[in-house]
């Protein structure tokens, strides 16, 4: 899958004023922040609705927007990251700018993931990246994982980190869940696409099962708690890890 860069130089007066403007990139499709850089799949780059936010934003300035090298980036992120080793062992390979656990929104989900007894259990990756969330849940017992993910890039990611921790995960392209039966839902993506696909995590979660969000900012944990309690789920806890926040629901 092709990706784009746009690249962006930031005179914000505050911090927040820098998050409120990624929050918008993302809005238009923007999936990856970098420091000054943002990636978007080239095929959802809308370049008109770009410089609009851009001129609409004061302390902003975008430099250009470029297609990015399509080259093999688990090599290039393993020769310059080295491999993340997790709890219970588990080691992953980055893949571009996708991660392996570092983001504060992954590090709540694995710590979450520790504390539970996953024996027996089914569970779904939701935009697996390079399965950092489906591998663990895998390690603590669940008996069967199924990855999605709409990156091409990320679905062999997932499949070839999976293989090197020895766990077997069913892992699929896709731009929606998996369609089945879950007793553990893991999301870990953009606020927008949470809301939009809540009803299908309460229709696939089994009754008694959890449904884990991250991936987004205090000012979005009342829309998405209000989104999953319309859809018939329990908001059970909130967590915070520097500006980022994680949510849990039960059926």
């Amino acid at each position: 899958m092709q990706y784009s860069v746009a690249h962006f130089t930031y005179a914000f007066a505050q911090e927040w004023e820098q998050e409120l403007f990624e929050q918008s990139l993302a809005d238009i499709g923007f999936e990856v922040m970098d420091g000054e850089d943002a990636y978007v799949q080239t095929a959802l780059l809308d370049e008109q609705a770009l410089r609009t936010l851009v001129e609409e934003t004061e302390g902003v300035t975008l430099r250009s927007v470029e297609l990015c090298e399509d080259k093999n980036w688990n090599e290039t992120w393993e020769a310059e990251q080295g491999i993340l080793e997790l709890p219970m062992g588990v080691t992953i390979v980055p893949h571009c700018a996708f991660g392996a656990g570092h983001h504060e929104t992954t590090g709540m989900l694995i710590d979450a993931l520790m504390e539970q007894d996953l024996t027996g259990k089914t569970g779904l990756d939701n935009g697996c990246g390079t399965g950092v969330l489906g591998i663990m849940a895998a390690k603590r017992g669940a008996e069967s994982v199924v990855a999605v993910d709409i990156d091409d890039k990320s679905v062999e990611s997932t499949r070839e980190n999976a293989a090197r921790n020895d766990v077997a995960i069913d892992v699929r392209l896709g731009s929606t869940p998996a369609e089945g039966h879950y007793d553990l839902i893991l999301s870990n993506i953009h606020r927008n696409i949470l809301l939009s696909q809540m009803s299908l995590y309460a229709a696939y979660l089994l009754p008694g099962g959890e449904l884990w969000l991250s991936g987004f900012y205090e000012q979005d944990v009342a829309p998405l708690i209000a989104a999953a309690e319309a859809a018939g789920l329990h908001h059970t806890a909130t967590y915070s890890r520097a500006d980022w926040r994680m949510i849990r629901f039960t059926r």
